[in-house]
């Protein structure tokens, strides 16, 4: 399979843009755990979930301007900021990991709630961007 140079631009955008997203991913993390503090973090994984929510609320604006606008350079696009910045900045390991953790604690409860309100938010927030971009539009 060989690999055209519009290909090669693709994987490099995605690359950097993944970049970025993990970083700021960091940094809202950080944010989180310096605002609530070390203890609060400690006992539940708020910054993943901060993380995961507002990732989904933009991949939802995304999607919806995406598929409103149509802009000829839409792949592009879904591909930079999609898949690059917002698959950097989302983390589903990072969800696995912490609910695992919180099982194995047997924090059954706090797991439970920690599974309902990343996925109840992550859709949620997904539905909310895609109407926010149809609402101001």
């Amino acid at each position: 399979m060989s690999t055209t140079l519009p290909q090669l631009w693709a994987s490099l955008s995605v690359a950097l843009a993944g970049g970025i997203g993990a970083v700021a991913r960091y940094q809202l993390g950080r944010a989180v755990t310096w605002w609530l503090g070390p203890p609060v973090v400690g006992l539940f994984p708020f910054p993943t979930l901060a993380v995961n929510t507002l990732g989904s609320v933009l991949m939802g604006a995304l999607a919806g301007w995406l598929v409103r606008a149509a802009p000829e350079n839409a792949e592009q696009l879904r591909l930079l900021l999609g898949v690059g910045l917002l698959g950097g900045f989302t983390t589903f390991s990072a969800f696995s990991l912490e609910l695992a953790f919180l099982i194995e604690r047997q924090q059954v409860g706090l797991a439970a709630i920690y599974l309902m309100l990343s996925v109840g938010l992550g859709v949620t927030g997904f539905a909310f961007g895609v109407f926010a971009t149809k609402a101001f539009a």
